[in-house]
């Protein structure tokens, strides 16, 4: 069951494709807070979005929408119908997530081939000190991707030393002293150490942590609640003796 769900064997598919990447790109942008539940869960997964988003095809969305995201946002409710209310203040989920959207589309949108795009975050990967620099470009060139989403799209596109910091490893690293502080570039750091020191990769000792504290073995359709909390005490535990 870990197995499984340490490794990925639908990275390698998506990334194969300027549609494939892109598609990463909007799941990665709705991947934060409550978003997941009002915008993927509300329409029945990101794929229906297909049909106002021109297949995925980034140059495509940018020659339908530009950057019109109340366009989109208005196709969205016409043609894909999301469940509940749909509230359209500028800070509210669904315009940041359009905006997200679009923006994510004019950043792809330079890229022709799969190949280009690969290239391109291999010439960041290859030097661990320029590694990071990565996801904080492309969360200047994407509208509300952040460093921590920005690391979602990467690590769930099958590039395995990018890792997102999320909310559970920002609770149990520092609380274990395995980082200085729960700033998402020094959780980032501390998770590669981490990985360099136990012979992981980033994406697994992510994934392995997101487990213990979600509990949501989702491959399985399984839950068992958070646990981050209990582990934290029993590490400490393991570490005083």
């Amino acid at each position: 069951m870990l197995t499984q769900h340490l490794t990925d064997p639908d990275a390698a598919k998506s990334v194969s494709s300027i549609p494939g990447i892109y598609k990463q790109l909007v799941t990665s942008a709705q991947n934060k807070n409550m978003s997941p539940s009002v915008i993927g869960r509300s329409i029945g997964g990101v794929h229906k979005l297909a049909k106002v988003l021109c297949r995925f095809y980034p140059a495509a969305v940018v020659r339908k929408y530009g950057a019109d995201s109340r366009r989109l946002l208005n196709e969205i409710v016409a043609r894909v119908r999301p469940a509940g209310k749909v509230r359209r203040k500028s800070r509210s989920i669904w315009p940041l997530f359009c905006r997200s959207v679009l923006s994510g589309a004019a950043f792809l949108s330079q890229f022709k081939l799969a190949e280009d795009f690969r290239a391109w975050v291999r010439f960041f990967d290859k030097d661990e000190r320029a590694r990071a620099s990565l996801p904080m470009l492309i969360s200047t060139e994407v509208d509300g991707i952040g460093f921590a989403l920005a690391c979602d799209f990467l690590k769930e596109l099958g590039f395995q030393n990018f890792s997102k910091p999320d909310t559970h490893l920002k609770y149990i690293l520092p609380r274990l002293e395995l980082s200085e502080s729960g700033d998402d570039y020094i959780i980032f750091k501390a998770i590669s150490r981490i990985a360099h020191n136990t012979g992981k990769t980033p994406y697994e000792v992510d994934k392995l942590f997101w487990l213990i504290g979600s509990g949501n073995f989702y491959k399985d359709d399984l839950s068992i609640g958070r646990n981050r909390e209990d582990f934290v005490r029993h590490a400490r535990s393991r570490f005083r003796r």
